[in-house]
């Protein structure tokens, strides 16, 4: 049976799958939406048995399970039990657990940037700005999803989205691929691709929050987890968490991760950048090298030692260290998410780029095809 006919209605509630070598992929109905759409749950397994779950609603990654260095595995991404939890809880808390970011992530100053002389407004949705392009982001719609037949060891599916021109204020008709795939390797890749028929401006990513020992395990969450950041630079902040467009070094600041360190280590300095954003929020200017695929971050976990190794075409990544969960956000198995019980880092382009013509652009012009990748690797420290 070839990988494009492996998909059944999901009214038939069957689990399909289907093996591309030694990984694997299934698919099964997960559940459905206020308004009556039908959500799917999709699981990519290798031969090391690293797995990556997702559902068509918001290409959401709703668990990425690892082993440990015991052999042990683990789900080391926060989220829900059911889909109740994504569409409404995720909606009316702004957490936007596993989702993927658009039309344009992270912040545009005061909702609002001109492209070719024209002004175009926003969503207010964070303080005077715009976060993660108002509601519904492409984290609340449903993703058409298909296999990709594959070659080698890796599972790969294709979620793809039309987004309208004026959908959140921006212009263009936007056809947008996003590609999940999974190989034996443990390398999860994200590749982002779109077009559209008028000028426009995107940035996605994925906003997935890791703890590498796994929540449960965690009781002090991911602070004395180690990371490694491959830049010297970060972006200056306002009190909103809008860039004032000032690039700084990050040597002799909070912010220097050269070296690897644990979270814990400097986020209680007393810092005006860590007290705007409740600890770490900022975006890291990722160095440039020779190679379009750049090392961006590596996390280290001291007790399970599982490690997560990021790579990205994108030129920045923003830490976060889950400073807005504050107990209040029953998670998955019964769990009350808090501050530092997870970190992201959302490989992007720079915040409000539109309004700021020093960052490098953002803007996609009909004969153009926006083209970004990020690899995600697990694996076991040695």
């Amino acid at each position: 049976m070839k990988l494009r006919n492996i998909l059944l209605s999901s009214a038939i509630g069957l689990v399909t799958s289907i093996t591309a070598n030694a990984a694997n992929l299934t698919s099964q109905p997960y559940g459905t939406t206020q308004d009556g759409k039908a959500v799917d749950i999709y699981t990519m397994t290798n031969k090391n048995g690293v797995s990556v779950s997702f559902i068509s609603f918001g290409g959401v990654i709703t668990k990425i399970i690892t082993p440990d260095a015991k052999g042990n595995k683990e789900n080391i991404v926060l989220g829900f039990d059911d889909l109740k939890g994504y569409e409404i809880t995720d909606t009316k808390e702004g957490i936007h657990f596993g989702s993927l970011i658009g039309r344009f992530a992270n912040r545009i100053g005061n909702g609002q940037f001109t492209l070719d002389g024209q002004t175009y407004n926003l969503e207010k949705n964070n303080g005077p700005n715009t976060l993660h392009s108002g509601n519904p982001g492409y984290d609340k719609r449903i993703w058409a999803v298909k296999p990709i037949v594959s070659k080698g060891s890796t599972v790969t599916a294709s979620l793809t989205l039309n987004s309208p021109d004026g959908d959140q204020g921006f212009p263009g008709n936007l056809a947008v691929e996003v590609i999940y795939s999974l190989s034996d390797s443990n390398e999860f890749t994200i590749q982002y691709k779109a077009k559209t028929d008028k000028p426009t401006v995107v940035n996605f990513t994925n906003h997935s929050y890791f703890n590498l020992a796994g929540v449960k395990n965690s009781p002090y969450g991911v602070l004395d987890q180690q990371i490694w950041l491959n830049a010297d630079r970060f972006l200056v902040t306002d009190s909103n968490s809008l860039p004032t467009g000032e690039i700084v070094p990050v040597k002799g600041t909070p912010f220097d991760f050269t070296q690897p360190k644990v979270v814990a280590k400097d986020i209680r300095q007393a810092n005006q950048q860590l007290a705007y954003g409740y600890g770490y929020d900022q975006t890291w200017v990722i160095n440039k090298g020779k190679t379009a695929l750049q090392p961006a971050a590596r996390v280290v976990d001291p007790k399970s030692k599982r490690t997560l190794e990021i790579a990205t075409t994108e030129p920045s990544i923003q830490f976060y260290t889950a400073n807005h969960l504050h107990g209040n956000v029953m998670g998955r198995d019964g769990t009350l998410y808090r501050q530092a019980d997870a970190l992201a880092l959302e490989t992007q382009h720079f915040p409000d780029s539109p309004n700021k013509e020093a960052f490098p652009s953002t803007r996609l012009d009909p004969n153009q095809t926006f083209d970004s990748k990020t690899v995600l690797k697990f694996g076991i420290q040695k």
